[in-house]
């Protein structure tokens, strides 16, 4: 499969690495230029291209960057034909972006993307460290492999984003609508917790909405106070933390 992937930080990057290796053509860019693109990305196989190249032919658009960033990438994406998926694998931080007001009122993040792009949009990937990302994939039927939670209104963008988080390693969770997809939002049991398919299908369940967005905070107050005080959190700290946190 074609794929574009805007946006080259710690998610982008890994999931250009893992689906190039995985036989997929990748092309990917960032707001400032390919020359900025880390070589080893295109070492796996990944182009770099303009962000004004990045939906030139493809077949998927996978989303990866600030969610303050998305309004900025409607008037890039306005000619991508509708048959194209877009995937959306951004979260909300008020610290991080700003206070978005739809947001902060109770909005789901993902139906927020898909008014801001004036499009549908599937959310995957958005659940998991890019620490595990990188590491923890299996191959798949493999006891205890970790599952990634995937939402979307469209059939046919969660069938694909589907098919590419397996690519990537992990057991595809089918999470339900974009509505629905608070459950897998920051603050929630299925964010960030490296679950198993059985682990997350109850994860999920479990989720209560009203206390995401408090969950969330309590977790980033944690993990500042942590590294204010000079600690060094790895991936697998900040899964536990998240575990002991949001469940």
């Amino acid at each position: 499969m074609k794929i574009g992937i805007l946006g080259a930080g710690s998610i982008g990057s890994a999931l250009a690495r893992k689906l190039s290796a995985a036989g997929h053509d990748i092309q990917i860019a960032n707001s400032r230029g390919p020359h900025t693109i880390d070589p080893g990305i295109v070492a796996s196989g990944a182009r770099a291209v303009e962000a004004t190249d990045v939906i030139t032919g493809i077949e998927a658009l996978v989303i990866s960057v600030p969610l303050s960033s998305v309004p900025a990438i409607k008037a890039l994406i306005a000619d991508l034909p509708d048959e194209v998926a877009v995937i959306d694998t951004s979260n909300y931080y008020p610290l991080r972006d700003g206070q978005i007001q739809a947001l902060d009122d109770g909005q789901v993040e993902s139906v927020w993307v898909t008014e801001q792009l004036g499009r549908p949009v599937a959310k995957a990937w958005n659940a998991i460290l890019a620490g595990s990302l990188e590491t923890k994939g299996t191959e798949a039927a493999t006891p205890g492999r970790v599952a990634i939670p995937v939402a979307g209104d469209r059939e046919v963008d969660k069938a694909v984003a589907m098919t590419l988080v397996e690519a990537t390693g992990f057991d595809a969770v089918d999470a339900g609508s974009l509505g629905d997809s608070w459950r897998q939002q920051p603050g929630a049991p299925a964010y960030c917790t490296d679950l198993t398919r059985q682990e997350l299908a109850a994860a999920l369940r479990a989720a209560r909405k009203d206390r995401v967005p408090q969950r969330r905070d309590v977790a980033m107050a944690t993990i500042t106070e942590k590294i204010e005080g000079g600690a060094t959190l790895t991936s697998d700290d900040l899964v536990e933390l998240n575990r002991s946190t949001y469940n």
